[in-house]
């Protein structure tokens, strides 16, 4: 059996390039939101289900129109947490056949953004949150996304507070461009095979 470790920090933080160095290291990584939004395309259930709930118009075929689906749930919470009830349970079934098929790996890993958010830390051995300064993230995702500094605060003001995040966190890796990323990993994974 596995030891699963579940990986998040907020916009911007990094964690994607992490979650790159631990996969040269050897370890398998799940990528939930890569997951969660294909499944909106891809299983049956889970489309039926935002048929239902969001009407058809939500979908051309069986693509997914996203931009109007964001902009239904970001302005009514008890409808982001309806499209979350679907979207969780059906990413978490996936999380635990892809942890079968890899489960001769000592570790494996869960990258999510909102790994504490959604409560699905809970269900992992161990949590790592990758952080970094607020000035830092804002201008990787203004980089990343060609987006302007409001709109990335915007994002950051959805997500849960960093200072909580670290107290749900068994693990921080710190991604400044000061201290050095590798040995942090690797002493989290030599701390975690111990």
């Amino acid at each position: 059996m596995s030891i699963k470790i579940g990986i998040t920090g907020g916009i911007g933080s990094g964690k994607t390039f992490i979650c790159k160095i631990i996969e040269h290291l050897g370890y398998p990584v799940f990528y939930s939101d890569d997951v969660a939004r294909s499944i909106t395309e891809t299983d049956d259930s889970v489309i039926d289900s935002i048929k239902k709930y969001f009407g058809e118009k939500i979908y051309f075929g069986r693509k997914l129109n996203r931009k109007l689906l964001a902009s239904i749930v970001f302005n009514d919470k008890s409808k982001l947490k309806m499209l979350n009830s679907i979207i969780h349970p059906a990413v978490a079934s996936y999380f635990e056949e892809w942890c079968k098929l890899n489960s001769h790996h000592k570790l494996v890993f869960k990258e999510a953004a909102i790994l504490f958010e959604s409560g699905a830390y809970k269900q992992l051995d161990k949590n790592i949150l990758v952080t970094a300064p607020l000035g830092i993230r804002i201008k990787r995702v203004m980089e990343r996304d060609g987006v302007g500094e409001q709109a990335v605060k915007e994002r950051v003001k959805n997500q849960m507070p960093e200072d909580e995040k670290i107290k749900l966190a068994d693990f921080v890796i710190i991604n400044d461009s000061e201290h050095l990323i590798v040995p942090q990993v690797i002493n989290i994974i030599e701390s975690v095979l111990k």
